[in-house]
């Protein structure tokens, strides 16, 4: 079974709007936290550590 989380900072801003992470098998699994039955898009994990990468730089700031 698949453990999701969500980011520390989603779940204490009373933001509705969240993104949980799970660890599959062989890929990295990304949800919506309000609609958790509906799937989830699954992701290798190099293009995940990349994405994580540019959040973590500002690469993806407006």
């Amino acid at each position: 079974m698949t453990t999701w989380r969500k980011s520390s900072r989603s779940a204490n801003s009373g933001q509705t709007n969240c993104v949980e992470v799970g660890r599959l098998p062989r890929t990295i699994g990304l949800r919506d936290s309000k609609n958790p039955g509906k799937g989830h898009l699954a992701v290798n994990r190099s293009a995940f550590a990349g994405l994580l990468a540019d959040v973590k730089s500002g690469a993806l700031d407006l």
